[in-house]
């Protein structure tokens, strides 16, 4: 069995670059970013999308510079055609915000390349009430369904499935 697949959105190589935050949130989403970038992500085949590419490029130019840096040898996902109709269609149905359209095109890449996590600190969008929306959708479609995760969770998650591993539980 190969490694876990993981797609990284915008926030984690935004929260890895950025200067310490002063508010505890956010300076821990900060931490939890850089420990999985430094400690954990060369244990997974990480990807990335276009749409990742285009928002580390937004914003002041020295903070995009160390976005686009930290992330360039990240293999790109293909965007289809398919893949833009399905970003489409997730839009309408979860009834996202405009300004957050992107979260939708982040989830089709990953569905469309079965991608076992799509990994990101923003969850306002596709948090868990949405996140049920796509489970129903997705199934009644039968398409790849990818977990929605916070780093702090996948790296919970990851390291509970190895401990299940090897006790023989799984």
């Amino acid at each position: 069995m190969g490694k876990k697949s993981v797609y990284i959105e915008t926030t984690i190589p935004s929260l890895v670059t950025a200067r310490p935050s002063r508010d505890i949130k956010e300076l821990f989403r900060q931490e939890e970013a850089k420990y999985f970038w430094e400690n954990e992500r060369h244990k997974y085949d990480l990807y990335i999308s276009k749409y990742v590419i285009e928002e580390c490029e937004k914003g002041d130019p020295d903070a995009a510079h160390r976005r686009l840096d930290l992330i360039k040898d990240i293999p790109h996902l293909p965007m289809t055609p398919e893949t833009e109709e399905l970003a489409e269609e997730y839009f309408k149905f979860l009834d996202i915000p405009e300004k957050a359209k992107t979260d939708c095109f982040h989830l089709a890449v990953c569905v469309m390349n079965e991608i076992d996590f799509l990994i990101s600190w923003n969850m306002t969008h596709l948090g868990r009430p949405t996140y049920r929306k796509v489970v129903k959708f997705n199934d009644q479609r039968n398409l790849w369904l990818p977990e929605l995760l916070t780093p702090d969770v996948f790296m919970e998650v990851m390291e509970k499935e190895k401990k299940e591993k090897q006790n023989g539980k799984v």
